[in-house]
């Protein structure tokens, strides 16, 4: 696993609403960085267990077991994509085989998701695997690339509820804006000025419907 490595994803599919966890993220993010720009097919990419667990950051060499659940959890992830009229519904593996007698797993992209990471010739955002492995918090890997796929406008504004759809902020306790803030968008945006390769400005503009915040607008700028 090589943290040079790129990852490389439509806009429509990092703007689309799904909820995995820090290391399903960092799983699915880990194989897309293992896709070349001249691929034409999803092929088998195969991976060291041991690899992985340092990725997962599982120390326990007892929790090997973990990770065949964690990759049989991730293949029941089902998302949803808007094609003009159509609603897509998919899956982001087709299989995981673990070869036990050599310590490896392998993984294969579900291949509905061709037109969304190979072969890409518009609206696509590129960024080095590095940027979001080192990110404890998973709506800051969403929060990154949502923003950066935004990087080329130097601001965004986003509504509050699409948003929290985005990322996967579905905790009944997010309904009050201020723990949204505070433990989603607060945490994320120092996670990423401190980790990544992008500054958002701290001070984001908060846009109000009455007294209520219904939309935030983010200044994005390369770190």
């Amino acid at each position: 696993m090589e943290k040079n490595y790129i990852v490389t994803k439509s806009n429509k599919l990092i703007t689309c609403n799904y909820d995995l966890s820090l290391q399903e993220q960092k799983i699915i993010l880990t194989l897309a960085s293992m896709v070349q720009p001249q691929d034409t097919e999803f092929k088998e990419y195969e991976f060291k267990i041991k690899d992985f667990m340092n990725l997962l950051e599982v120390k326990d060499k007892k929790k090997y077991i973990e990770i065949p659940k964690l990759t049989k959890e991730l293949m029941k992830k089902v998302f949803e994509i808007r094609e003009g009229k159509d609603i897509i519904q998919m899956a982001w593996l087709s299989s995981a085989r673990y070869r036990t007698g050599q310590g490896t797993v392998v993984l294969k992209f579900a291949p509905d998701l061709k037109p969304y990471m190979l072969e890409l010739k518009e609206l696509y955002t590129s960024y080095k695997l590095e940027n979001i492995l080192s990110l404890k918090s998973k709506y800051s890997i969403r929060m990154y690339e949502i923003l950066k796929s935004n990087l080329f406008k130097k601001s965004i504004e986003i509504e509050l509820e699409e948003l929290k759809n985005m990322v996967g902020a579905k905790e009944k306790s997010y309904s009050v804006y201020q723990n949204f803030k505070n433990k989603v968008v607060n945490i994320a945006i120092k996670e990423i000025n401190l980790k990544t390769d992008l500054y958002i400005n701290p001070d984001f503009e908060e846009i109000k419907t009455g007294r209520k915040v219904t939309s935030i607008k983010f200044s994005i700028s390369q770190n």
